[in-house]
């Protein structure tokens, strides 16, 4: 059988094609949820009083008491207190050991705090571009004309 003979008799072949490639589009969406489960599962578990966290309903706390299950949130400079379960936090916003200075900031916020700075200097560059133009542009006054001599003659 020659390979001209097989591809013209694709149609027998499609089906099998098509089921291949839905089991593989599967196997990769099951394992990056499988991995981003994980990745949430862990850092539920590293929760620790002091992390300010975010939930999945938009509320924004800091950790006051872990229990099993449970985390309780302040809310507000009120000192209001919310009991969530854990798996309702979406995110740490800035952790307790962050907040101590014991781990450095991770790349985001790092790029963030060097972009800040960059700003901060290129103001003060240009506020001292400012000045030197002002001194640059200012006026030359005219010369003063000296007061006309008398001409009186004796």
């Amino acid at each position: 059988m020659s390979i001209i003979a097989l591809f013209a008799d694709s149609t027998s072949f499609m089906p099998i094609i098509m089921i291949v490639l839905l089991v593989v589009v599967f196997f990769f969406m099951y394992r990056s949820n499988k991995k981003q489960e994980q990745q949430a599962n862990e850092m539920r578990n590293n929760l620790e009083v002091g992390d300010e966290i975010t939930t999945i309903g938009g509320i924004v706390g800091e950790i006051v008491s872990i229990k099993e299950e449970t985390i309780t949130i302040e809310t507000s400079r009120d000192k209001t207190k919310i009991r969530f379960l854990r798996t309702a936090v979406r995110n740490v916003d800035v952790s307790a050991a962050q907040k101590r200075g014991e781990v450095p900031m991770d790349g985001s916020e790092a790029k963030e705090e060097k972009s800040a700075k960059i700003e901060k200097a290129e103001k003060v560059d240009d506020k001292a571009d400012k000045k030197a133009s002002k001194k640059d542009a200012e006026p030359v006054e005219a010369p003063v004309e000296a007061p006309a001599e008398d001409t009186e003659e004796k």
